[in-house]
């Protein structure tokens, strides 16, 4: 047995009681206690962005495609959505999945007499609706029939409210043209999205046929195309975005929905770089505790000390039990440490017992994302930094004298 882990574990025996005990719980408390809470910022921070994600890319996908127009209408150039990534698929294995649609602007009169402007969002049969379903809060999304248009749409929680209606009533749709048309229009279903800036206040979904038959435009024509790509990162999407423009025509434009939203993202990456801030301010804490500790135990067994160097024993032998005995505290610290945050993480995923005000944080509950990865890199990265500063308290050893060490009291 190695000579050094050998004391080591000696020491950690009769220090089970006293000063010293005190001390070691300190040092196991607070690097537990650090482990927890970079766990449970990063789980919460991974869950924000992972749910406000979801959100925009359910609504809209990864990204769009239009064509260029040098109007400012609020209406989209019709454009044919029959491109090569549409009809063949296969060529581009990047893509899960690409849908029509087309906005129309509108008014709703409200029981108040008041006019509520909107958007009306035309989707197809292609339409995925499984990616958008999590947002639907009551009722069910419409089904398209085989001829003519469907007659329901889904609107927003916000929407429904203004109107007071609910699922099943009618609405009165006028829509922007000359001569204006109306549309009696049936609520299917309610969403909630919770960024109303972007889609709740504004944005019912519908039939795309009936403004592709508004705007007499044929059941080739739609206003763009949504596409869904695997989700690898923001360099990857900007490769894809390029290697979806070069198929197409040079009249369209090929949108990536992160710099279409770019409020949105912006947002999620300044929560990364606060989460990021504050584990370094964690680690910092963690790190002195141990210098701290260790010089404490370091001072505590000065004249242990002093007879191992006078019985011929190496500095390099005396740091190497105290740099066991602080990885002992160090890994005791990160079982409790994974036990507290974690533990702390299923609390909250399965209980959401913490909540948020939706209109502020887009969601309702602080959300958790279960990333394993993540929880290896922290306690890995704990492990080293705290091992690494572990051996800045054991070089006052070798200022130690044998002789004055003995006699210290």
């Amino acid at each position: 047995m190695n000579l050094s882990y050998f004391i080591s574990k000696r020491i950690s025996r009769e220090q089970q009681q006293g000063f010293a005990s005190t001390i070691h719980r300190i040092a196991i408390a607070s690097i537990g206690i650090g482990l927890a809470a970079s766990i449970l910022s990063f789980l919460i921070m991974r869950g924000f962005q992972d749910t406000v994600k979801q959100k925009v890319y359910g609504f809209n996908g990864h990204m769009v495609v239009t064509k260029f127009t040098g109007s400012r209408s609020s209406e989209e150039k019709p454009m044919n959505y029959h491109v090569d990534p549409y009809d063949h698929p296969e060529k581009y294995p990047f893509v899960t999945h690409m849908q029509e649609f087309a906005h129309k602007p509108g008014l709703i009169k409200t029981e108040q007499d008041e006019v509520l402007g909107v958007f009306v969002k035309g989707v197809g049969k292609s339409y995925d609706v499984n990616a958008f379903r999590s947002s639907i809060v009551e009722g069910k999304f419409f089904d398209f029939p085989d001829s003519g248009y469907a007659h329901q749409v889904v609107v927003s929680k916000i929407i429904a409210r203004k109107l007071n209606a609910k699922v099943g009533d009618d609405l009165v749709v006028h829509f922007f043209q000359n001569p204006i048309r109306s549309r009696k229009l049936t609520i299917s279903g309610i969403y909630e999205t919770n960024l109303s800036e972007y889609f709740d206040s504004k944005v019912i979904i519908g039939d795309i046929r009936m403004i592709q038959k508004l705007n007499d435009w044929s059941d080739s024509l739609a206003g763009g195309l949504e596409v869904f790509v695997k989700d690898e990162g923001p360099e990857k999407m900007e490769e894809d975005a390029f290697t979806v423009s070069e198929a197409m025509d040079l009249d369209f434009d090929v949108q990536l929905i992160s710099d279409k939203y770019v409020q949105v993202f912006e947002w999620l990456n300044l929560i990364s770089r606060q989460v990021n801030i504050l584990l370094v301010i964690i680690l910092t804490v963690v790190c002195v505790n141990m210098i701290s500790i260790v010089l404490i135990l370091v001072m505590e067994r000065t004249q242990m000390i002093g007879m191992l160097k006078a019985m011929g024993a190496t500095d390099k032998m005396i740091r190497s039990v105290f740099l066991f005995n602080g990885i002992n505290l160090l890994i005791k610290g990160l079982v409790l440490g994974n036990l507290l945050g974690l533990g702390l993480s299923a609390l909250q995923y399965y209980f959401k017992i913490i909540k948020l005000n939706a209109h502020d944080y887009y969601m309702s509950f602080v959300p958790i994302s279960w990333n394993w990865e993540v929880v290896a890199v922290l306690n890995l990265v704990t492990l080293f930094v705290v091992t690494i500063v572990l051996l800045v308290p054991t070089m006052v050893i070798a200022r130690i004298n044998p002789i004055r060490a003995i006699r210290f009291d």
